[in-house]
């Protein structure tokens, strides 16, 4: 009796890169945030609930907005980005570059661009990255370590945006290379979610002001 032949995986599944310290830094903001208003909703008086209710209702989407939102998707067709608020799905044939300074950046061949807020740029570390880069150069100047175990010495110190950058650009190089047209096309999608119960909290906290 033969076994059943198991399912085929993916070769390449997606990848999905997002900050750690984003995360947790929203998730602190937001129970931090979430026991002063909910303290002032319980305890308070008059209009003061009210009011925290709206702030809470302006504050809390803001913060998810820009620390636990964002994130990069990217596998052999196309790089999903989602921003504060936006996503923009972009398939490798139309991307040109993508590049780390300042920020992390994808560039198209239309000459749009677009950060990876998903992606931060620490210039500490990578400062701190090449100076163990020379450290090395020159505790080895004639090379005599292995080429393979230098290169993943040098893929392992550098600083994590450029790491990611780095993989990134691997996959649109390899989809430049295969010539194909895939079946994504680019979009951009508004995160009206996001926006949306953000806007509402800013306009009923206005009123309650304005009314006094």
């Amino acid at each position: 009796m033969t076994s059943p032949t198991p399912p085929t995986e993916p070769t390449h599944a997606e990848r999905t890169y997002r900050s750690g310290a984003g995360l947790v830094g929203g998730a602190l903001l937001i129970l931090l945030v979430g026991w002063i208003g909910g303290d002032a909703v319980v305890q308070g008086e008059g209009r003061t609930p009210w009011l925290a209710l709206a702030a809470l209702l302006t504050v809390v989407p803001l913060i998810v907005a820009f620390t636990l939102r964002p994130a990069v998707f990217a596998d052999e067709e196309r790089i999903r980005i989602r921003n504060p608020f936006r996503t923009i799905v972009l398939p490798w044939t139309d991307v040109s570059s993508v590049r780390a300074s300042y920020s992390s950046e994808v560039f198209t061949h239309e000459g749009a661009k677009y950060q990876l807020w998903a992606v931060p740029v620490s210039l500490r570390e990578r400062k701190r990255a090449a100076r163990k880069a020379t450290q090395q150069a020159h505790d080895d100047p004639y090379g005599r370590a292995s080429v393979h175990a230098d290169v993943r010495d040098s893929q392992a110190r550098a600083a994590a945006a450029d790491r990611t950058v780095n993989d990134l650009r691997e996959l649109a190089e390899r989809a430049e290379a295969r010539k194909e047209a895939g079946a994504v096309t680019a979009s951009v999608r508004w995160a009206y979610e996001v926006i949306a119960p953000a806007v509402v909290g800013a306009v009923l906290l206005v009123v309650l002001l304005a009314i006094g």
